[in-house]
């Protein structure tokens, strides 16, 4: 490029780059200083891209002693900043400026790139090596961010960014990788969707305060996004459209807090099978108009839902089904609208408030091994009957387990009641006949002082009954003494001999009597020694 054919302007740039010296364009004007007038700016503030291109591809040699740079503001750039596959040693630092065409870094090598406060009608950066920094901050990009397989050496700063690009990408970030922190808070915003599948974060992703929005689709779309460090998406962050982190990994924490989320017609926060190193927090303050699901998620320390709010009451509003997590603190600030669903979930200590359980629950297959708080049988019997499919055996089998281990088999023994009980009322009437009776009778073998109870019964009946009715002899040879009390005893007990029952037999409607509490006693025995087996064999 002939240095005779540059404008005022673009010579003083030329002059400056091989000291990387500073050339600033600003107009005095305050009312022109601001990119949104660029329509008013004039020639004097006029920078073609092909003089960029020249300089950035080395058409000038540093100056002896300087580190040779680009670094220009208050300009308007006209043309297409075209350095694609171009290898850039120099940095490139813009700020305040504006382009008429979105720029192309496509496979470029660069040295650090800082663009700050620019307005750009795109960016296209797919493939993109930066060996420094990449340093957007404050920057307007309308039509689409794209830095799909780009590699970041250093930090990706985006802080006060505004992508614009409605009903499409709004950040095109598939397979980036960058070494260090990103950063998207300080009043981020995204108008189209933010994508980062499989994604590779060295340090910390920071959305803090940030705003996003793609109600027809998905706000952030991160699956398979890899964070090394914490992952904040709090401190006023909120999404219109879905979060989709299925299949994350993050390194440090997450943080939810006291963000808002809404995807009405599906799911807002989609954390399926997500590893989290240490805690998960979606509380104090998080609300989510839509579902909120970590199935298959693994969860190495906390998942505390303290303080939210979740609602979707079509549908399921939590799911933690198949999770595995060290505590889940479930006690969010209101009542759960919709279905939460602990299904098959592993959890070590579960903590929840009887004031907010959801009205509805799914918790067949779900493991613990603490509850807190533990409270009475009868609490958490209402709890288990708030689950939607209806009866189902390993809820039960699981609470009456965990009571035992405390040392409550009371309160184990009530719950395993329950279970029979409840059973019952999906059993036909055959059944639920059978089952009555040795409820009454026996308590299905929970209740074993109800069979002692029958037993002293039976055996007063009886001694009444033959006192009053004494039964014949059955050898008219013998006449041994007769006990009405020891002849009841000898027909309850199942085994032994107390000599009465062998000599006397009663005659009609007596006999009856008497085979009757031959019956009764043998199955209120074995449930009296069922009883106190258990009693002795004490987990």
């Amino acid at each position: 490029m002939n240095i005779d054919e540059l404008s005022p302007p673009e010579r003083r740039l030329w002059e400056a780059f091989p000291r990387g010296e500073s050339v600033d364009l600003s107009s005095t004007d305050p009312g022109l200083s601001d990119p949104a007038t660029a329509d008013r700016w004039g020639p004097d503030r006029y920078i073609r891209a092909e003089v960029l291109v020249a300089l950035l591809a080395g058409a000038v040699e540093p100056e002896s002693g300087h580190v040779a740079a680009v670094r220009l503001s208050g300009a308007r750039i006209l043309g297409s900043l075209n350095l694609g596959h171009a290898q850039v040693d120099v940095p490139l630092a813009l700020t305040n400026c504006v382009f008429d065409e979105a720029p192309h870094f496509y496979w470029a090598s660069m040295d650090s790139v800082h663009m700050m406060r620019c307005r750009m009608p795109g960016l296209v950066a797919s493939g993109t090596r930066v060996d420094g920094h990449l340093w957007l901050e404050g920057s307007q990009v309308s039509g689409g961010l794209l830095l799909d397989g780009a590699h970041i050496a250093g930090i990706l700063n985006m802080s006060g960014v505004h992508l614009l690009n409605p009903g499409g990408d709004a950040l095109l970030a598939d397979r980036l990788s960058v070494d260090a922190n990103v950063y998207c808070d300080q009043g981020f915003t995204a108008n189209g969707e933010v994508r980062v599948p499989g994604a590779r974060v060295g340090g910390q992703l920071i959305l803090r305060k940030a705003r996003l929005h793609n109600p027809s689709g998905a706000a952030l779309y991160a699956s398979r996004l890899e964070v090394a460090a914490n992952m904040f998406c709090d401190g006023g962050f909120s999404a219109q459209g879905s979060i989709r982190l299925r299949g994350a990994r993050v390194g440090g924490y997450l943080s939810f807090v006291g963000a808002r989320l809404s995807c009405p017609e599906g799911i807002a926060l989609n954390a399926d099978d997500l590893a989290v190193e240490t805690d998960v927090y979606c509380s104090d303050g998080f609300t989510s108009h839509g579902g909120v699901t970590f199935a298959g998620a693994r969860v190495s320390g906390q998942l505390s839902l303290r303080g939210a709010r979740l609602h979707n009451d079509s549908g399921t509003a939590l799911s933690l089904q198949r999770l595995q997590a060290e505590e889940v603190l479930l006690r969010p600030a209101e009542q759960v609208k919709g279905v939460t669903d602990l299904s098959f979930a592993k959890i070590n200590l579960l903590r929840d408030d009887p004031a907010t359980w959801p009205e509805r629950l799914q918790l067949d297959g779900l493991q613990y091994e603490t509850l807190e708080p533990p409270l009475t049988a009868r609490d958490r019997l209402n709890w288990l009957r708030r689950d939607t499919d209806g009866y189902q055996p390993q809820p039960y089998e699981r609470l009456a387990q965990t009571y035992r281990a405390l040392g409550l088999d009371a309160d184990g023994r009530s719950v395993l009641l329950a279970k029979a009980r409840d059973r019952r009322k999906t059993q036909g009437i055959p059944r639920k006949i059978v089952g009555w009776f040795q409820d009454v009778l026996v308590g299905y073998g929970y209740r074993p002082f109800r069979a002692a109870s029958w037993l002293m019964f039976l055996l007063v009946f009886g001694t009444i009954v033959f006192s009053l009715h004494r039964p014949a002899i059955l050898n008219e040879d013998d006449h041994p003494h007769f006990n009405a009390f020891f002849y009841t005893l000898d027909l309850i007990l199942p085994i032994g001999d107390l000599g009465q029952e062998r000599v006397f037999a009663p005659e009609g409607v007596y006999q009856w009597i008497a085979n009757l509490i031959v019956i009764m006693g043998f199955v209120l025995g074995l449930t009296v020694a069922a009883g106190a087996t258990r009693a002795l064999s004490r987990e």
